[in-house]
């Protein structure tokens, strides 16, 4: 198998970009990134939707990425560039300039809003595979991009092309396509992490996972030892977190809940605005909650001490 392949094992984290006073924060980023790693996250996508990639500069992402490589400890932590666009050719330039930050792969959506066919989205897939000599994971998310793969294109693609995965958002086909087995499935669904896993799934990239990484790992690791009652007493857990995290556009949510924690500033890129306050509260009052979680749970990761989210 692929090195690349192997290399994408267990939870990953769609990391925000922090801003302050409009500027890319590089040091918030450091910090978050060691905070992460501590926590037993496996690596990070950098400038995914969650990052608010499309609203970043390449100068920005390219300055932010060799921050996080230049620190001893956050540069532990693989680095995967989440990509898209509607412009194929565009899209392709893009990641021929960004390849010089060598990361362990490219997480692509379909183009979106243009809703192609099957055989575009795979002759979109086809060009942007020219332009790197890194692996590239599929990423089906029809909510935002308007498409989406079927598993029928993903492993005709997989057949023909260096395809590390496909991260996928739809519950079903994500279960299909982990019971084929053809094609690396990751999961992108964050209400269905538990029962993925259990079902011998190996890797996910979860945005919730942001807030008390430590209790996601730590359910990442019981549902695949088997232990399932467990496994999912600590899903049951963390199932209302999910929903507050999503109640409101991505990331906003999650930013206002690192804010609270003093990780980040409540701080995004227009025209995507803060999180309301009412979730805040909500956000306050459920992490208050979880705080108490029992301590052999919260000791299964090594979450660091100081931060409590």
């Amino acid at each position: 198998m692929d090195a690349a392949v192997t290399a994408l094992d267990g939870l990953w984290l769609p990391m925000v970009t922090p801003l302050r006073e409009g500027r890319v924060d590089e040091e918030a980023a450091v910090r978050l990134a060691r905070h992460y790693r501590r926590a037993g996250i496996a690596g990070l996508v950098l400038f995914g939707s969650t990052a608010e990639g499309n609203l970043l500069s390449l100068a920005e992402r390219c300055d932010m990425a060799a921050a996080l490589r230049a620190d001893a400890e956050a540069g532990e932590l693989p680095i995967m560039l989440g990509l898209g666009g509607v412009d194929t050719g565009g899209v392709a330039a893009a990641m021929r300039r960004l390849n010089r930050l060598d990361p362990v792969a490219y997480l692509v959506p379909p183009p979106y809003y243009l809703c192609p066919t099957q055989a575009g989205m795979q002759w979109h897939y086809r060009q942007l595979a020219w332009a790197t000599d890194r692996p590239i994971m599929l990423y089906n998310v029809p909510r935002r991009t308007g498409s989406a793969l079927t598993v029928a294109s993903i492993e005709e693609l997989a057949a023909t092309q260096r395809i590390v995965g496909v991260k996928e958002c739809d519950p079903t086909r994500l279960m299909a396509i982990l019971r084929r087995g053809q094609v690396p499935a990751v999961c992108g669904e964050d209400t269905a992490l538990c029962d993925f896993f259990l079902a011998g799934g190996q890797s996910a990239i979860a945005a919730s996972a942001h807030v008390r990484p430590d209790l996601f790992v730590a359910m990442m690791r019981l549902a695949r030892a088997g232990r399932a009652a467990e496994a999912q007493a600590l899903d049951k857990q963390l199932k209302p977190l999910v929903r507050l995290l999503f109640s409101e556009p991505n990331p906003a949510p999650v930013k206002k809940a690192l804010a609270l924690a003093g990780l980040i500033q409540d701080e995004l890129r227009l025209p995507m605005m803060p999180a309301s306050g009412d979730l805040a509260g909500r956000l306050r009052r459920l992490l208050e909650k979880l705080s108490a979680a029992p301590a052999d749970v919260r000791h299964q990761s090594t979450s660091a001490a100081s931060v409590n989210i």
